[in-house]
């Protein structure tokens, strides 16, 4: 072949052969029935058949360890967690050990006193957290986890109580505890049969499944829950109260009956609270007005609102709450019939003005 001409521009020859390596790659993806080869020419499946190929051989040896695990074996663990006077210590290495943090994780968020203690810093030091009262639950898969074997003489001499949970029917940890869990695994889901894979999920769902366990025979309530999750959109409702969230003292909108309402424009805007509280002397709450009310009130009388005293145009009836109340419940009561309204006025047992919840208010603190 001849040398190419000076003219020639090799850029677009190379991007038109990249562009046809994409295309032909993504029509293979979207055919998602046909092969492509790796560096040794042995083929390889991918695309839609191919991924629900796998998670059917998952759930198949997810369906085997369901099917073989003992549940007296899973009773008696339960059991010595309900009955653990200290704490619940959740220890492993590796896969395993992001696995037990996670469980910690779940028992703690769901009423039971549990910590994760890395088996390394437990053999330098942290073992001393370990007591007599408490238990230490150790994940391996094959049970011979060295930094495993050598915690456990350590624990035991605090006079902890170990329990091991292992994929082997018979092995070295489980024999070196006072329990043995057995998790029953068929193969991993790794072509190889060694990615942890398979069998982290099954200490993943036997953990949580546990842990939800002694959730139940706790009795555990909502609240109890919501207690747990402060942070969380159900904690706070079931935990935030309206003088959690309501406005105070200088952020108030307050006005006297006799003010004119074109004098009181300012306050009625610069406080993001659309409203104006209409109080006494004593802030006894008279009535509200609104920045609908003014609306109307400009429609019906026109000019004459230069002349329009808050106390004439105000609502002499306006719903309010108690600053113990419930936010959420503020958020019904603003919601309800006979029209929903944005705000509400909260007031002591004196009908004495102390603060204003609004619905954005309510929102933006993720109720």
């Amino acid at each position: 072949m001849g040398a190419l001409p000076e003219s020639f521009d090799t850029s677009n020859y190379i991007n038109a052969n990249e562009n046809n390596s994409i295309a032909k790659k993504n029509s293979i993806y979207a055919s998602g029935n046909s092969k492509d080869t790796n560096g040794n020419g042995n083929h390889i499946a991918f695309g839609i058949p191919h991924m629900q190929q796998l998670f059917e051989e998952q759930r198949k040896y997810l369906n085997y360890f369901f099917s073989h695990v003992e549940y007296a074996e899973v009773q008696a663990f339960a059991q010595v967690l309900m009955d653990a006077k200290g704490v619940i210590f959740f220890t492993g290495v590796g896969k395993s050990g992001f696995v037990a943090q996670k469980i910690t994780q779940t028992f703690v968020s769901t009423g039971t006193k549990a910590v994760f203690l890395s088996p390394t810093d437990a053999l330098h030091g942290d073992i001393g957290i370990v007591g007599s009262n408490d238990v230490l639950v150790l994940f391996s898969k094959s049970g011979t986890t060295e930094e495993l074997l050598r915690l456990v003489p350590c624990a035991r001499a605090k006079g902890a109580y170990l329990v091991g949970i292992t994929n082997l029917k018979n092995s070295q940890l489980g024999n070196a505890c006072d329990m043995h869990v057995h998790l029953p695994l068929e193969r991993e889901l790794c072509p190889f049969d060694l990615a942890p894979v398979t069998s982290t999920a099954i200490q993943m769902l036997f953990g949580d499944t546990v842990a939800i366990f002694l959730m139940q025979a706790k009795n555990m309530t909502r609240d109890q829950y919501a207690l747990n999750h402060p942070a969380g959109r159900i904690g706070k409702r079931l935990i935030f109260r309206v003088q959690d969230v309501m406005k105070r003292q200088d952020e108030l909108p307050l006005c006297k009956e006799n003010d004119l309402i074109m004098d009181q424009l300012v306050e009625l805007t610069s406080k993001g609270c659309g409203c104006l509280l209409v109080v006494d002397d004593e802030d006894h709450l008279l009535g509200t007005f609104t920045d609908g009310d003014l609306r109307r009130t400009l429609k019906s009388v026109r000019e004459g609102v230069f002349k329009i005293t808050v106390g004439q145009m105000c609502n002499r009836n306006p719903r309010s709450i108690g600053p113990n109340a419930m936010a959420v419940e503020a958020m019904q009561k603003m919601e309800s019939p006979p029209s929903p309204v944005q705000f509400l006025p909260v007031v002591d047992h004196n009908n004495v003005v102390i603060g204003i919840v609004t619905l954005h208010g309510l929102v933006s603190a993720g109720l």
